[in-house]
């Protein structure tokens, strides 16, 4: 097998990993000798002369020519990383998938006390006051080193490897954690195929007494079903609610058959609800969670990309009364999120699809190697091909999209601000969703109608360019999302825009993009929301893109 291990500047990754590979007789691989190998300098001299950036691509190479993982159920190779080598998630990919990731830490005060011993230069903290840049970096990154085993306190080398050593026979899992979070928000995990265990974890933590899942049919069938055996494997009492499929979950019959089913469960306040399944059953069961005894915990699991990417995430939770999405709804953060990326083999190719309208939202909130990352590989996923999934691409999507919601929830738990940020697209998205009867657009597809009358919008107000519009106005035909007119009419989207959420004091605030992110305008004039509307269902008059 292969060990990784990640940590700190100054945590003793060499040392250990030399030692370690001496004594089982195993290949000793240090990725920053190796980057300076292929490369032909020295580290020192690549940030000088590249920068970060330019050492980041030089690292990442390196992990890719490390190829597959030994599977060999003895230790074969100890790799060391360097500190920031796991702040990629092609990295982290790479490295944790299939492999033994242990994470040496220690305090800022030992590790700058080894620093400042050490001939070794560390760019990032080289001419520093290490102690603080260490307690810095060890903030930033414990969410990259936390899915590996901890190993923390050793007092020096000998120390680490009798208790390395003691847990080499745990070998690699099937299953990998990328990343694993204590946010103000909820505990946060992402990996792949490790669905299960998180969900055991969570439950364990919150004390629960027994796994109460609620589920649609299908992703119990796809989902559900597996975590259930799963939990009564490790000893859980495990019960099951169903609810109905997509938007239909979201009604308040609805809500009023789940709480008492939960009733007649005998469901009290210290329990744990766990919800698989899309963003409208995580949105139902959410609602429901926020309501029954006025507030009991609750675990998503999101089984489709859009509930992994901005769904299930943030603690809003709602339902849909017909005169609009989403009207009725509370604030109720979640106990855990865990988005289990192995899940999206499974979406049908019009849901992979409509999803990346969410996913492009996110990256013109602000992120442009998101951006790129869906031009890269959106059709590939979208067309079903599994290359986005194996390679890391789909989970780099997802742990951006989640970062990036976790930083602006955090900011602004309950909309008063920033936080309307994320609901670019959703003006004229949520309008469209509703003149068609939540049933024949998906919401990620109305999200990219909603994005291209966002661009009008900005376009018309001159608070964007051509050139940015063209290019995620290309981006969304080349994914095949907001092509044909919706058949929906004009009028009706209009009334429904009326009674959005997003309406203060008798005025409509819009978020519309900018050239490198985003701005909220609630004096837009009738003029301009009526090109927005033009362009978003696609009528040719309106003489926009």
């Amino acid at each position: 097998m292969d060990l990784v291990l990640v940590g700190l500047p100054g945590s003793g990754k060499s040392a250990v990993g030399r030692r370690l590979a001496g004594r089982h007789n195993a290949t000793f691989v240090d990725l920053d000798e190796l980057i300076e190998q292929q490369v032909g300098k020295p580290v020192p001299a690549i940030f000088a002369e590249e920068g970060e950036a330019g050492f980041r691509r030089h690292e990442l190479e390196a992990v890719r020519s490390l190829g597959p993982a030994d599977t060999h159920p003895e230790l074969r190779r100890v790799i060391a990383t360097g500190g920031g080598t796991v702040i990629d998630p092609r990295n982290r990919w790479l490295l944790y998938r299939g492999r033994f990731p242990v994470w040496l830490d220690g305090a800022p005060e030992v590790l700058a006390g080894r620093l400042n011993r050490s001939a070794n230069v560390r760019p990032l903290v080289s001419g520093r006051d290490a102690v603080p840049t260490l307690r810095r970096l060890a903030a930033d990154r414990r969410r990259f080193y936390a899915p590996a085993l901890q190993i923390s306190g050793a007092a020096n080398v000998e120390a680490t490897l009798r208790t390395l050593e003691g847990r080499l026979g745990d070998g690699p899992s099937p299953e990998a954690t990328v990343l694993r979070a204590d946010t103000a928000i909820g505990h946060v995990e992402i990996g792949y195929g490790m669905a299960a265990s998180a969900v055991g974890s969570a439950l364990t933590r919150g004390e629960a007494r027994r796994a109460i899942l609620l589920a649609e049919p299908r992703t119990w069938d796809v989902a559900g079903a597996g975590i259930a055996a799963a939990l009564e494997a490790e000893g859980w009492q495990v019960e099951r609610i169903l609810l109905p499929r997509g938007e239909r979950a979201k009604r308040m019959r609805v809500i009023e058959d789940t709480c008492r089913a939960l009733a007649r469960l005998h469901v009290d306040r210290r329990e744990t609800l766990v919800a698989i399944g899309g963003g409208a059953l995580t949105d139902a069961a959410g609602f429901a969670a926020a309501t029954y005894l006025r507030g009991v915990a609750v675990v998503h699991v999101p089984t489709t990309l859009v509930g992994q990417i901005d769904a299930a995430l943030g603690g809003k939770t709602a339902v849909d009364i017909p005169e609009g999405k989403n009207l009725v709804g509370a604030f109720h953060q979640p106990a855990a999120f865990i988005a289990d990326v192995s899940f999206n083999a499974t979406l049908p190719a019009r849901q992979r699809r409509a999803a990346l309208g969410e996913v492009v939202k996110m990256a013109v909130l602000g992120d442009e190697r998101l951006l790129a990352l869906v031009e890269q590989e959106g059709v590939a996923f979208a067309r079903g091909d599994s290359r986005p999934i194996e390679t890391g691409a789909v989970a780099e999507m997802v742990e951006r999209c989640v970062w990036a919601k976790v930083e602006v929830v955090t900011a602004d738990a309950r909309e008063a601000n920033v936080r309307m940020t994320l609901n670019l697209g959703h003006t004229i998205g949520h309008g469209i969703e509703a003149a068609a009867g939540y049933k024949a657009i998906l919401h990620g597809e109305a999200v990219a109608y909603g994005l291209r009358g966002a661009f009008a919008i900005a376009r018309a107000l001159g608070i964007t360019t051509a050139e940015r519009a063209e290019r995620v106005n290309s981006l969304l035909d080349r994914l095949g999302l907001a092509v044909a007119p919706p058949v929906v009419s004009l009028d009706s989207v209009g009334q429904h825009m009326a009674t959005d959420k997003k309406h203060a004091l008798g005025r409509l605030s819009w978020v519309l993009p900018t050239e490198i992110g985003v701005v909220i305008r609630s004096d837009v004039p009738p003029e301009a929301v009526a090109q927005g509307l033009a362009a978003a269902l696609r009528i040719a008059e309106a003489g926009v893109r």
